[in-house]
């Protein structure tokens, strides 16, 4: 190896200690792991069934999960998308996906999965170390929603994009309004699921008003998100229920600072 993969080896060894390997497959799995231990002497917990991953996950908290696509004896999407909605120590992990039969839906089912890397067979060590430096090294923002969790999914997009804009803010916003915009969408998508999917919802809504107090420039934003994480904690603490029409009521300050423009489906699944 060069000097330089030298050097990046050692910050990443930390954050490799711990890792999970979700593959049907012996052989590879195998050789991922003896690669695994090459870096950074790993400890490898290796699943063959989508039931042994998911325990694996739960008790023994890796760093990194590597996930196999494509074989119906590990559902590895399945697995990143029960993962990111635990209440597990791994559930923010980093997911690498590993398949020899990539496509065009595979990745984008990856990406909203809530999958970090995708990695295509057969790949070289020079490959694999370009895909871990990323999970390790690089760090993405964390987007806690409802019908999306996972890292910032603005990592798959191409920067060479030349197609219409959706938007009138599109390209204009700063990247400050774009994390507030954001955040407001993922409200008043979990909102909607407050009464269908109340613990994430929670979590989503707990989540954005904590990131709109730490970056909201306009006071009475930042009041309304205060007082919208106000009056989610008494509920919470007090172990009381919620309606939908409650959650709106708390909400509806806020999200009167959503742009016009801004899509109308209540859904978050665009945001990230």
């Amino acid at each position: 190896m060069f000097d330089g993969d030298k050097r990046i080896i050692e910050k990443m060894q930390p954050k490799l200690k711990r890792i999970l390997i979700a593959d049907p497959q012996p052989a590879s799995a195998r050789m991922f792991s003896e690669l695994m231990r090459d870096i950074a002497n790993s400890h490898i917990w290796i699943a063959s069934t989508t039931e042994r991953a998911l325990k694996i996950a739960e008790t023994c908290d890796p760093q990194v999960i590597v996930v196999e696509l494509g074989d119906e004896r590990v559902d590895g999407l399945g697995v990143t998308r029960k993962v990111r909605r635990s209440t597990w120590s791994c559930r923010k992990a980093p997911v690498i996906t590993i398949t020899g039969s990539a496509t065009a839906g595979m990745i984008l089912a990856a990406r909203d999965a809530g999958v970090h890397e995708f990695l295509r067979k057969p790949y070289s060590m020079k490959d694999l170390l370009r895909r871990l430096e990323a999970v390790t090294l690089r760090d993405r923002d964390w987007v806690e929603g409802v019908g999306y969790i996972g890292p910032d999914r603005r990592r798959f997009n191409s920067g060479d994009y030349a197609g219409p804009l959706k938007r009138r803010t599109d390209g204009s916003e700063t990247p400050y309004q774009q994390k507030i915009n954001q955040a407001l969408k993922i409200i008043r998508a979990a909102v909607a699921a407050a009464e269908t999917d109340p613990q994430q919802a929670m979590r989503a809504m707990l989540t954005q008003a904590t990131t709109l107090q730490a970056v909201a420039t306009d006071f009475k934003l930042t009041l309304a998100a205060s007082e919208f994480y106000r009056h989610l904690t008494k509920a919470v603490n007090a172990g009381a229920r919620f309606s939908r029409d409650d959650a709106e009521r708390w909400a509806k300050p806020m999200l009167a600072f959503l742009p016009k423009d801004a899509d109308d489906r209540g859904s978050d699944a665009e945001a990230a």
